[in-house]
């Protein structure tokens, strides 16, 4: 069974991205489905948000 993690940033607990290791990235709000990450995605999608260059 995958842990899910929720962000240190999700103000309430509920509508949040979560994380689950090895597995990718899911909506707190659709907990059946989620995004599959490879770790080189993974990487890529951190980089992007470090620097601040994903969609708003």
């Amino acid at each position: 069974m995958t842990e899910w993690r929720k962000s240190t940033y999700s103000v309430n607990g509920t509508d949040c991205v979560e994380v689950g290791h090895g597995i990718g990235l899911r909506d707190s709000k659709a907990p059946a489905a989620h995004i599959a990450l490879g770790t080189d995605a993974w990487s890529a999608f951190l980089a992007a948000a470090k620097a601040d260059k994903l969609a708003r």
